[in-house]
């Protein structure tokens, strides 16, 4: 397990425990909707009764966690800190793999086709107010074909063949050795925010 709890940070969180006054009481961490855009990584008090049978413990000097063992890959690499500023101070949580979880050739097909689109593809898309998104992965004959969706700026865009051909199948197909080919699924014929009408 890779997660950085500094110092700084497990003082004043041991320090808002003290102050619950409540027998046993503990830190939980987890993410919520784990491995999409949306996800957040989360801190909250655990109460002994509130802990989960399959919750990895960590025990520190000053205080406990525990990690929802679903969101431990998308916590590898978190780091918890706490600065000190003029206003008090400031915890935070970096959690690189929250959105989209490190990868390897054994991960799941869905999740390596997932990491290529979040970390590769969909930040150059961005710079036109687009972005591609998962849809489905059939199995044919050959292999898998990824099944994907425009929308943003890419949908209805007249350059998107293009982007399809050249930027995004071109990189799935290098990336991902499971993948013989991608599909376009996007109504293209709505362009009221295409990037090039």
């Amino acid at each position: 397990m890779n997660i950085e709890v500094t110092e700084t940070a497990e003082s004043y969180l041991a320090d808002l425990l003290d102050k619950q006054d409540v027998e046993g009481i503990a830190v939980r961490m987890f993410v919520t909707q784990p491995g999409t855009p949306y996800a957040e990584t989360c801190l909250a008090y655990c109460k002994p009764e509130e802990v989960i049978e399959d919750d990895v413990v960590y025990n520190m000097s000053k205080l406990r966690f525990y990690f929802e063992k679903n969101s431990l890959p998308y916590l590898e690499e978190a780091i918890v800190n706490y600065a000190e500023d003029r206003m008090g101070g400031q915890l935070t949580i970096k959690a690189p793999n929250a959105k989209v979880p490190k990868i390897s050739a054994d991960s799941p097909l869905e999740e390596q086709v997932n990491y290529i689109l979040y970390t590769q593809i969909n930040p150059g898309l961005a710079s036109h107010g687009g972005e591609v998104s998962l849809v489905d992965l059939v199995e044919e004959e050959k292999g898998f074909v990824a099944v994907l969706k425009f929308g943003g700026g890419c949908q209805g865009c007249s350059a998107v063949d293009m982007t399809l051909k050249d930027g995004v199948e071109k990189t799935l197909l290098a990336e991902v050795e499971q993948l013989v080919a991608v599909r376009d699924e996007t109504d293209h014929s709505v362009t009221a925010n295409a990037y090039y009408q």
